[in-house]
């Protein structure tokens, strides 16, 4: 038995202490050997109980105390003699019992060195285990922050949130319930013209209780569209359950891999959502004899040979004026519009969900005449005879919202219209927008931000915030993003293909190597007027590009889903150009060629690339004069900045982004030599492998804003940011590995926000920040604001705000 844990050691002690008390009282030989086996004694009882306290912290069996309780009963049965051995004249017996008493003393005091030796290897052990138990605890930590931070989560394909309101699908979602939660059908297609609310109903359905009880985890919601790229389906699918997609060697082989994917998740019950599949999908619909496994398909065109189809009806009238009455109100606030104009919009909105929402939100808040008026242009509309609204009824109808945004703000309709340069069902990263809306319309960031949730109120698009935090207003929107309604989108491109092609002014180009257009392969060159162009192409494009002039673009967009892209030639021609977005929306990082073409665009001003291979800018020829704002997004920026020198290849840059870039260890002393007269915002957020700053990032004379959001490798801050007297924002939110900021931090004069949300190891504070002038916003979490307000006087204006984190965050 271990008698240190059991206690036994502790009761033996004191039963000898009390007894040797009793002896030396009385005693009149070896007095004074009880009196130093007593001292010891008495030395040894706080370090038995430590000893036993560190023992059960520890969970050890310490051998060594055994001994010692040996030690304890024989000097116990030692002292039970003294009474016999005192009173007898057996000279012989009283010498080996004092030479006993002499081992005794001897031994206590080997055991209190040895013990005082054990008491310091525990708590050294102790500590040790302490150290570990708190790496582990900030391991596990930032692993489930590093979860919650990555654009792409592990569970990418979740299903989005429905709307609060909705109406008239109760019976179509208990049909398809009913069929989920059976056993016979393994493919359910649901069926209905666009804008009719498909997607709205299946999200409803896989967050219906049963549902989720019956599949679990197991809802898959994959969103396919008309450009569908298998390959990256797949990865996705992968990562959503956490797995390394291998590399696919055909199409064969992707769906092969899939089905193993899908029997590895069962036998537990799979729901996979298809959302929005054109006939292009048809023949790799992932079906697979495998058991509780469902597919539940969303098309406007019916898959009769797949199984099931169900139709969505179009609402009933009394639903439609529910609907539409839920969106829209008149100029005085009151929801009572007179039932002759209610049932005069539901009939030409053809009771279509989309129409009748956005026609709502259009007349919200305008005066009865202004829609009398309206309706008397609907009124034109010969579409009398469908029992369904067709594209081009809706693309009419959704044209007159887009007719009132033109009147409200000329720049609000051509925001709009600008958006369907980007890809179907793809997020649109809003500081592209920004960066095209500043130059393009040449509006201010802050306007631009604006416009889009002007674009967002009038439900002509949606804004989606990725970033915990999201009620923070700090002018950051790296993780921002617009999506839109597919229908919107083709409105957009409707509405820009109006003018013959070379006069458009907006060239929107989706490319395959099946569908080019007509003049794409003329020898002569043709010469287009657009301001902006946009050309997407698809994984099997062939890079061979056309003759083509554009004397006149300012924004050129450029998105691939490929993993080698060669930059068109066309770019030499491109002298008004001011902004270059270049996103490759595949699942690996793409390496560009042509890279040199840059170098001829001498008006460029902003520059996006996202998921590329940034070559060493230090080793290309190019210098881009006027370049402002670079923003790289998800790249492999490893070699771009190691042999910059002074002046090249960015004179000019004030902003410099870096998002989401795995391998950026650390920024080079001689970047920061080379923008140090003109950079005045530098964003490095989510670059997990970052650990060190350079002290050469103090000599940043301008810097104005410094943001280093969830850098959690990064462990200190040079001392030399002290230096920057210009600087008034300074975000380290989410560095879990800062342990202390610098000591002169007061001489940040103009530092007029410091967001320090969850710096989890930060334990204290240098006295200097309370000489920070202009301090008045400081976000962070509970125990930091606990440690502000010991330093804070009473009179201090520094605003303590906790950061509020939104739990239901709308991952797309």
């Amino acid at each position: 038995m271990d008698l240190v844990a059991g206690g036994v050691i502790g009761l033996a002690l004191q039963e000898l202490v009390d007894k040797l008390k009793h002896i030396i009282k009385n005693a009149v030989s070896w007095r004074e050997t009880f009196q130093n086996i007593m001292a010891k004694l008495e030395s040894l009882q706080p370090l038995v109980k430590e000893i036993k306290e560190l023992s059960r912290e520890l969970d050890q069996q310490q051998k060594e105390t055994t001994d010692f309780d040996t030690l304890i009963s024989k000097a116990l049965e030692l002292v039970d003699e003294y009474p016999k051995v005192s009173k007898s004249k057996n000279i012989f017996k009283k010498s080996r019992y004092a030479d006993k008493l002499q081992e005794l003393d001897e031994s206590l005091d080997q055991w209190l060195k040895l013990l005082q030796a054990y008491q310091s290897r525990d708590l050294k052990e102790l500590l040790k285990l302490m150290r570990e138990l708190q790496e582990m605890v900030i391991r596990l930590y930032t692993s489930k922050k590093l979860e919650q931070s990555q654009i792409s989560s592990t569970r990418c394909c979740e299903v989005p949130e429905a709307p609060e309101f909705t109406v008239g699908l109760d019976v179509t979602l208990e049909e398809l319930k009913a069929e989920l939660l059976g056993e016979d059908s393994s493919v359910l297609v649901l069926t209905a013209p666009p804008g009719c609310g498909k997607t709205t109903l299946v999200q409803k359905l896989c967050k219906d209780s049963e549902i989720e009880e019956k599949f679990k985890r197991n809802i898959m919601y994959v969103k396919v569209s008309k450009t569908v790229d298998l390959n990256l389906i797949i990865q996705n699918l992968y990562q959503h359950n956490g797995r390394t997609a291998p590399v696919f060697r055909d199409k064969e082989d992707t769906l092969n891999c899939l089905e193993q994917l899908l029997k590895e998740i069962g036998p537990s019950p799979i729901l996979l959502v298809l959302d929005d599949v054109w006939p292009e999908f048809q023949d790799m619909m992932f079906r697979f004899q495998i058991p509780e496994y469902k597919i539940l398909v969303t098309s406007r065109y019916e898959f009769q040979a797949f199984g099931p189809v169900y139709k969505l009806e179009t609402l009933s009238h009394e639903d439609a004026v529910k609907l539409f009455r839920n969106h829209a109100k008149l100029e005085d606030g009151s929801s009572k519009i007179p039932e002759d104009l209610v049932n005069e919009v539901v009939q030409h909105c053809k009771r279509v969900p989309l129409a009748l929402k956005l026609i709502g939100l259009t007349l919200c808040g305008r005066p009865r005449e202004i829609w009398r008026r309206e309706l008397k242009k609907w009124s034109k509309w010969d579409s009398s005879v469908l029992d369904y609204m067709d594209k081009n009824d809706l693309l009419l109808c959704l044209k007159s919202s887009l007719d009132v945004l033109g009147e409200e703000d000329a720049n609000l309709k051509e925001c709009f219209l600008d958006l369907g340069s980007f890809p179907e069902d793809r997020r649109i990263p809003v500081t592209a927008l920004n960066d095209i809306w500043t130059e393009l319309h040449e509006l201010e960031e802050d306007d631009a931000t604006a416009y889009l949730f002007d674009l967002s109120r009038s439900n002509m698009a949606n804004v989606v915030v990725t970033r915990r935090d999201v009620y923070e207003e700090d002018d950051y929107y790296s993780e921002h993003f617009a999506t839109q309604h597919d229908m919107l989108r083709e409105l957009a491109i409707h509405q820009s293909r109006q003018d013959p092609e070379t006069q458009r002014k907006r060239l929107i180009l989706e490319l395959d190597e099946k569908k080019l257009p007509s003049w794409w392969n003329q020898r002569n060159e043709l010469t287009f007027d657009a301001r902006l162009v946009s050309i997407t192409t698809d994984g099997k494009f062939s890079s061979k590009w056309c003759n083509m002039k554009l004397p006149e673009a300012e924004v050129l967009i450029l998105n691939f889903q490929t993993e080698n892209y060669v930059l068109p030639d066309f770019l030499k021609t491109m002298s008004k150009l001011k902004v270059l977005i270049i996103t490759n929306y595949g699942f690996f990082p793409t390496k560009l060629s042509n890279f040199e073409l840059l170098d001829s665009l001498t008006n460029l001003k902003r520059i996006r690339f996202e998921r590329v291979v940034i070559p060493s800018l230090g080793e290309t020829s190019i210098k881009l004069e006027n370049l402002q704002k670079l923003s790289l997004f998800m790249c492999k920026v490893g070699q771009a900045f190691g042999s910059i020198q002074k002046s090249e290849p960015f004179p000019s840059l004030e902003e410099l982004n870096i998002d989401y870039c795995t391998d950026f260890v650390e920024l080079p002393a001689g970047f920061c030599n080379m923008v140090k007269d003109v950079l005045r915002k530098l964003s490095i957020t989510h670059c997990h492998k970052l650990s060190t700053l350079p002290e050469e990032i103090g000599e940043m004379d301008n810097l104005e804003v410094l943001r280093l959001r969830s850098c959690i490798d990064l462990e200190k801050l040079p001392e030399s940011i002290c230096n920057l007297s210009n600087l008034n924002l300074l975000d380290i939110s989410d560095c879990f590995s800062i342990r202390n900021l610098p000591e002169d931090m007061g001489n940040l004069r103009s530092l007029k926000k410091l967001n320090m949300k969850d710096c989890s190891r930060l334990r204290d504070l240098p006295p200097s920040v309370l000489d920070i002038e202009q301090l008045g916003d400081v976000v962070c979490d509970e125990e930091l604001k606990e440690l502000w307000e010991f330093y804070l006087p009473c009179e201090a204006k520094i605003k303590l705000r906790l950061a509020k984190e939104d739990v239901n965050l709308n991952w797309l």
